[in-house]
């Protein structure tokens, strides 16, 4: 599909789904990476993820669309176009978008990487006062809060989350 082929099913679903003509520009972007689309408020464009078509089907595109759609023209009515905003959502549920774009073909079975905390376990040398901490400090810099003696650091291990 090209992007005269776009801005042509773009204009085609504004009509038929809202009723009102699409004045602006749609086209693929291929620099989008973990999104279906983007509305553009300074010019009121719509930028496409073309991995939605070629990954998942004329279905998934035309739900993105609707989505963009939806912010466009709630913005150009001056209603609140956010995605928090109740009239985005009465609106999306009326024509029909999709809420969420799914994830891209590269990025789908991929589970957030749990992160290897450090723990550092600080000790005062006069009163004995321990110190838990995620992140290193400057022995030399900082001193017991509770009686000023000089700081060393007693352990250090990585913690699995």
């Amino acid at each position: 599909m090209t992007n005269d082929e776009l801005q042509r099913l773009v204009m085609q679903i504004s009509t038929r789904e809202f009723g009102k003509p699409f004045k602006h520009q749609a086209v693929f972007n291929s620099r989008l990476q973990t999104t279906g689309g983007r509305y553009h408020l300074r010019d009121h464009h719509i930028d496409i993820n073309p991995k939605m078509l070629t990954d998942f089907g004329e279905d998934t595109l035309e739900g993105v669309i609707k989505h963009e759609l939806v912010h466009y023209h709630l913005s150009m009515a001056g209603l609140p176009f956010n995605h928090r905003s109740r009239e985005f959502r009465t609106l999306l549920a009326q024509v029909g978008g999709s809420r969420f774009a799914p994830a891209p073909k590269h990025r789908q079975g991929q589970t957030v990487r749990s992160q290897s905390r450090h723990i550092y376990i600080y000790e005062c040398v006069k009163c004995g006062q321990r110190y838990t901490r995620r992140r290193r400090i400057n022995t030399r810099r900082f001193a017991c809060g509770i009686c000023g003696g000089r700081l060393n650091l007693a352990e250090a291990y990585t913690q699995e989350s």
